[in-house]
């Protein structure tokens, strides 16, 4: 809200607003008067006022201890508060409840412009405020007090300043808006100097937040937020500072509209980041010190009022990094390699894996592929399970886990599990490791070579039937394949799945791990048993042996 400059001269008559403020202060005011006559039978005395005016006085108010103060002819202030029958009502009391506001009046009468009062708002009127402070009474008409009329007053604490005293009326008026009009005045000029000297300025710490302190420099409040308080980036002012501190500040900014002024202590500093720029450069080996740690990483100080970052990416070679503070301790010196510098965002990268050995690197030399190692699971997924060796991690595939094809890593590990692996590959471009498990373990189809040979006669159900061939299922989970041209005589479209069917072993390979089964040869096989049996049988002519067997059919 903003206010006029006000001419006092030409306000209302603040005395007579005050004198009517209240029913009882319609008359009041205070007079020295004189003792005429003290009528002790009645208890009281009478008192002349002027205006060959007598009023009555109670004896207990000039009394002490039943003795009277004062005599016959004394002169004494008394306030008269009204009239009775036309008689002044007074009260010698009264005067000496305002006795601090008599001796205000009596001090500052002739010289009161400066004054400003801290007090409190008593009452409210037609004409505006009675304030207290100190035990003194002013007032403050409405037009001075910058309130709204909706604004609850009564008891809130105010500042004012004095405008106008009146001895006769035993009055002072205050004004709030007043004071407010001198002290904007007053803040205009401090910061339109502050903002067109751009000179350094000493402030005391008023208050501290979250976001920044508020710096008091002559008189007006400043915000010095936390990006302007140390090159370093956002700081937390509390801990740098305390209420009461004096820094030295510049003025950055002045938002006219918010009436917010903008100040900076980095700005009297020299600007390290130009340091920086000229004697350090990316891939450099540095000495920092450890300030903060973080969920996310770590700040580090380079000891010139700059931090540098280490993101938790960068602190080890160990993808599994949960918290930095299992690596490192705020204070702790470290070697760090810079990575990126960027002056213009002040912002600077290190990064500390970047000095260690590679652990993939040393795990190429102490290791290769076809050894047999033993691991520990860290985590499982979808698709198969990653096993720690050493400082690497080499993945394990569903695939390679057995030689049930249904089985997965998520089956018959967790996390934690030790696990005997043999090393499969090892990639040194994409730096990954390979393992298998099943290769330490005995192929089903090596069992089964071991009693079965090629031509061997065998049962099996048919489990699935494709384009190209028929797959069987045989003893202990072994798939074999029966390819179209090795169905006949058998057609392939009177089989189904479920259906047994008989072949004979047409291929074994150990090695591919593959069986693949042929009815031709099957039929073959027994044809040829046929005649052998002939030729062993000479008392049988061939159409009765072949007789026979349609019969045994």
């Amino acid at each position: 809200m903003a206010f006029d400059n006000e001419s006092f001269e030409e306000e209302e008559n603040f005395a007579e607003m005050f004198a009517a403020s209240e029913k009882q202060q319609e008359t009041s005011r205070i007079v020295e008067g004189e003792i005429v006559e003290i009528q002790a039978d009645e208890n009281r005395a009478l008192v002349g006022v002027g205006d060959k005016l007598e009023g009555i006085l109670s004896l207990e108010e000039i009394s002490e201890n039943g003795v009277l103060k004062f005599n016959v002819g004394d002169k004494i202030k008394v306030m008269v508060t009204g009239y009775y029958n036309e008689r002044p009502k007074i009260s010698y009391k009264k005067v000496l409840e305002q006795q601090k506001t008599i001796d205000f009046i009596d001090k500052h009468k002739e010289n009161f412009e400066d004054i400003i009062i801290d007090g409190v708002i008593t009452k409210k009127n037609r004409g505006g405020y009675v304030v207290e402070a100190d035990d003194v009474t002013f007032f403050m008409p409405r037009s001075l007090a910058a309130f709204k009329d909706t604004d609850e007053v009564i008891g809130r604490k105010i500042k004012a300043q004095v405008v106008k005293i009146d001895a006769e009326q035993n009055s002072i008026v205050v004004s709030r808006r007043k004071l407010f009009n001198d002290e904007r005045k007053k803040k205009k000029e401090i910061i339109d100097k502050l903002m067109e000297d751009d000179t350094t300025i000493e402030g005391t710490i008023k208050k501290i937040t979250s976001y920044g302190m508020f710096v008091d420099v002559g008189g007006v409040d400043g915000l010095v937020h936390y990006n302007e308080i140390s090159y370093k980036g956002p700081v937390n002012p509390s801990k740098l500072y305390k209420e009461g501190d004096t820094v030295m500040v510049k003025a950055i900014s002045y938002d006219k509209d918010k009436r917010h002024l903008s100040l900076s202590i980095k700005s009297v500093q020299s600007d390290p980041w130009a340091e920086v720029e000229s004697e350090l450069d990316e891939g450099d080996t540095i000495t920092v010190t450890v300030s903060n740690i973080e969920a996310y990483g770590v700040f580090v100080d380079l000891g010139n009022d700059i931090e540098g970052f280490l993101h938790i990416s960068e602190i080890s070679w160990d993808k599994n990094v949960k918290n930095p503070n299992d690596y490192l301790t705020v204070g702790q010196e470290i070697d760090v390699e810079v990575i990126e510098i960027n002056p213009k965002t002040h912002k600077l990268r290190v990064s500390l894996k970047r000095l260690l050995a590679k652990p993939f690197d040393e795990f190429a030399k102490k290791y290769h592929e076809g050894d047999v190692i033993t691991g520990s699971v860290t985590s499982l997924t979808d698709f198969g399970a990653f096993v720690r060796i050493g400082g690497i991690e080499g993945l394990l595939h569903n695939q390679d886990i057995s030689w049930d094809k249904n089985v997965k890593c998520k089956d018959v590990l967790k996390i934690g599990d030790e696990v005997e692996v043999k090393i499969a590959k090892i990639n040194p471009e994409d730096q990954k490791v390979s393992l298998n498990r099943k290769a330490l373990l005995e192929s089903p189809i090596d069992a089964f070579a071991k009693t079965h040979n090629q031509n061997s006669i065998v049962t099996g159900t048919i489990r699935d039937i494709k384009d190209f061939g028929v797959f069987v299922s045989l003893e202990d989970g072994i798939d074999a394949l029966i390819r179209d041209e090795d169905l006949s005589p058998l057609l392939k479209s009177d089989l189904v799945v479920g259906q047994e069917i008989e072949a004979a072993i047409a291929v074994i390979d150990t090695r591919r791990d593959r069986i693949r089964l042929s009815v031709k040869k099957l039929d073959y096989i027994k044809n040829q048993a046929m005649l052998d049996e002939i030729n062993d049988d000479e008392s049988h002519s061939l159409g009765d042996l072949i007789k026979d067997k349609f019969k045994q059919k």
